[in-house]
């Protein structure tokens, strides 16, 4: 049976733990938070603190970030609205990593609720 990208995600969001926006602020203070959109989405308007792994380069990068090098660091993904992030933090997994957690809804739920986001800005202001 062949699958689509939607059956793709339903499969991973079984086998991870969703997380709402708010729950995920609450934690925020002692988790990192992994960005997997692509760098132009990024740059647009992120969550405070977050790094930027886009979901196609993922698991060979990953590595390179002293601070998600530890396999059981408490890490929250996000994307745009939660497909991307659930692939990735399955993936995460499956590497060993024991404290993924994916915001549910992702970058569009948390900012719908107006919690805080970063945008890219120049050394002279807006």
């Amino acid at each position: 049976m062949s699958m689509t990208a939607m059956d793709l995600v339903a499969e991973a969001k079984s086998q991870i733990l969703e997380v709402e926006p708010a729950t995920a602020q609450a934690a925020l203070p002692s988790s990192l938070l992994l960005d997997v959109r692509e760098p132009a989405e990024f740059e647009a308007g992120r969550l405070p603190g977050a790094i930027n792994i886009p979901r196609g380069l993922l698991e060979f990068k990953i590595g390179d970030h002293p601070q998600l090098a530890q396999r059981d660091a408490d890490i929250l993904v996000y994307c745009k609205t939660s497909g991307r992030a659930a692939l990735a933090a399955v993936n995460l997994k499956r590497m060993g990593y024991t404290k993924v957690r994916s915001i549910h809804g992702g970058f569009d739920a948390w900012s719908q609720l107006g919690l805080p986001v970063e945008t890219e800005t120049t050394q002279f202001g807006d």
